[in-house]
C-alpha cells in the first residue's frame, strides 16, 4: 500500500462501512430517486450567480498548471467556502504539492461521491491568447483562462452544489462526497486512483465533471497505443537500391490502415457512443537527407467502444501492417502495444445515478440524451474498480486545452443545478420527482 500523506487534523478515522468497496455495484438496492419539488426549489433558490462566476475566476487565477502540477493555491480556493458551509474536510496525498480534497456532508446511509480536477494543461504560446491565461476575464456571458472549462468549471458546478444543499438545510439521507483532486492531466496515479486505490471514498454513485455540454454520458471509450517500427537497411541516397527504405515501407502500411482499417472503424458503433476510431499522431524516421532510412516509427492513438478488446485492436493492426511490409522485400516491422490499455466503460442507463440525473435535467429543461465520452477521464478508475459512473459537466470538449479556452456562465449555472438536483434526488427525503 502506497505512503498516503494526510494533514494533520483531518478526518481518515471515520471507519468504512463493512462491504464497502468489495460489493460496490448496488444498482438493485431501489434508492428513491424522486424529491419534492418544494425541496428541490429550496435548494435551487441557495445558488447564486454572482457567487458561481466570482468562485470560478478565483480558482481560474489560482494556476495549477501540470506538469508540474503544483494544485495547493487551487485547493485552498476550493477548501474555504467548503469548510464554512459545514462540510467536514481531509486532505490526501502522495507529494505536498498535489493534495486531494475530500469534503463530505450528511449522514450514514448511500454514498453520491462528485469527482472532478484542478490541474491543468500548459498555456502553450502566450502570443496565441486574445485573453491573459490566468486572468479570468468575463466577456459576453463568457468566463475564460486556462482551466475554464476543462476541469474548473466542473469543480466549481460541483461546489456550488454541494454548498447550495448544505445551505438549504434540506435533511439527507445518505453523504455526499465532493472529490476535488490533482493529477488528472498526466494520468492521475496521484489523484483519483489514489483515493480510489485506497479506498478513501467508497461511493454508491459517482459522477465525473468533465465537458459533456451538460449531457449525460455513460461511459467512456477504451484505449490502447500502438507503436509500429519499421526496419530496412540503409544506404547512400545516391544508390536506393543498395538499400531497403524504412519510410517506403510504413508508407505502405500507412495506406493500408487508411485504406482497410479505418473504413471498418467507422462501421464499428454502439448506441451512446461516436465510432470506433484510430488516428496516427506521431511519426519518426531518417537519419540524414541523403541516406536511405532504416528506420521509421508511428505511434497509433486507438479508441475503442464498448465490446472492443484492446489485444484484439493489436492483433488487428499487427496483421494489417505485416501484409503490407511483405511488399518490401528487404524489410520487417514490429509492432507493440502501450503498458496502457483499458477497456470502454459503460454504465447502465437504469442506474439510480443515471435516472436521477434525467430528472434532474429534465426538470431544467436541458438535454436527456444518453451518451458517450471520447476522451479518457478518472471515470475509468472508478468504473474498473466496480463503482457505477458516469460523466457529466459544463463545456464544450473541443474548446479544451486551446488558446483562449471559455466556458459559458449559463451552462455552469445549469450544470449546478443539475448537481444539486440529482445529489438531492439520490440522497433527499422521498416526494415527487421534479418537474412532475
Amino acid at each position: 500500500m502506497r505512503k498516503v500523506h494526510l494533514r494533520p487534523g483531518s478526518i481518515l478515522t471515520r471507519p468504512l462501512r463493512e462491504g464497502k468497496g468489495e460489493q460496490v455495484n448496488k444498482e438493485k438496492r431501489g434508492v428513491p430517486l424522486h424529491i419534492d419539488q418544494a425541496l428541490a426549489n429550496r435548494v435551487l433558490a441557495c445558488i447564486n450567480e454572482d457567487e458561481v462566476v466570482a468562485f470560478l475566476r478565483r480558482l481560474i487565477q489560482a494556476p495549477s498548471v501540470n506538469p508540474p502540477g503544483d494544485v495547493r493555491e487551487a485547493i485552498a480556493v476550493c477548501e474555504a467556502p467548503l469548510r464554512e458551509a459545514g462540510f467536514s474536510i481531509r486532505l490526501a496525498q502522495l507529494a505536498p504539492e498535489k493534495p486531494n480534497l475530500i469534503a463530505e456532508y450528511g449522514g450514514d446511509g448511500p454514498v453520491l461521491c462528485l469527482n472532478a480536477h484542478v490541474d491543468v494543461v500548459p498555456t502553450g504560446e502566450l502570443s496565441a491568447w486574445k485573453h491573459a491565461p490566468f486572468a479570468a476575464d468575463v466577456e459576453d456571458g463568457r468566463v475564460y483562462g486556462r482551466g475554464a472549462g476543462d476541469d474548473k468549471a466542473s469543480v466549481t458546478a460541483q461546489i456550488m452544489a454541494g454548498i447550495a444543499l448544505a445551505r438549504s438545510g434540506v435533511p439527507l439521507k445518505g453523504r455526499l462526497v465532493i472529490t476535488t483532486v490533482a493529477d488528472e492531466e498526466v494520468g492521475g496515479p496521484a489523484g483519483t486512483a489514489l483515493l480510489v486505490d485506497e479506498k478513501l471514498v467508497t461511493p454508491d454513485w459517482v459522477i465525473v465533471g468533465e465537458q459533456t455540454r451538460n449531457q449525460i454520458c455513460l461511459g467512456e471509450k477504451g484505449f490502447i497505443g500502438v507503436r509500429i517500427t519499421t526496419h530496412g537497411v540503409a544506404a547512400h541516397g545516391g544508390l536506393p537500391s543498395e538499400g531497403v527504405n524504412a519510410i517506403e515501407a510504413m508508407a505502405r502500411i500507412i495506406v493500408a490502415l487508411s485504406d482497410q482499417l479505418w473504413p471498418e472503424l467507422e462501421r464499428r458503433t454502439h448506441p451512446n457512443f461516436r465510432p470506433s476510431s484510430a488516428s496516427i499522431n506521431m511519426i519518426s524516421g531518417g537519419v540524414k537527407e541523403n541516406v536511405v532510412p532504416d528506420r521509421c516509427q508511428i505511434h497509433i492513438d486507438r479508441r475503442l467502444v464498448p465490446g472492443e478488446q484492446p489485444a484484439d485492436a493489436l492483433a488487428e493492426i499487427e496483421a494489417i501492417a505485416r501484409e503490407a511490409v511483405a511488399q518490401v522485400p528487404g524489410a520487417s516491422v514490429v509492432v507493440e502495444g502501450s503498458v496502457e490499455q483499458r477497456l470502454a466503460t459503460f454504465n447502465s442507463p437504469e442506474s439510480p445515478v443515471v435516472q436521477a440525473m434525467l430528472a434532474a435535467n429534465r426538470s431544467l429543461g436541458l438535454s436527456e440524451e444518453l451518451t458517450g465520452f471520447s476522451m479518457a477521464t478518472d471515470g475509468r478508475f472508478f468504473a474498473s474498480a466496480g463503482y457505477p459512473t458516469i460523466i457529466y459537466g459544463p463545456g464544450d470538449p473541443r474548446i479544451a486545452h486551446i488558446p483562449d479556452e471559455w466556458v459559458g456562465i449559463d451552462e455552469v449555472l445549469a450544470a449546478t443545478r443539475a448537481y444539486a438536483l440529482t445529489a438531492l434526488a439520490l440522497l433527499g427525503p422521498e416526494g415527487a420527482a421534479p418537474g412532475q
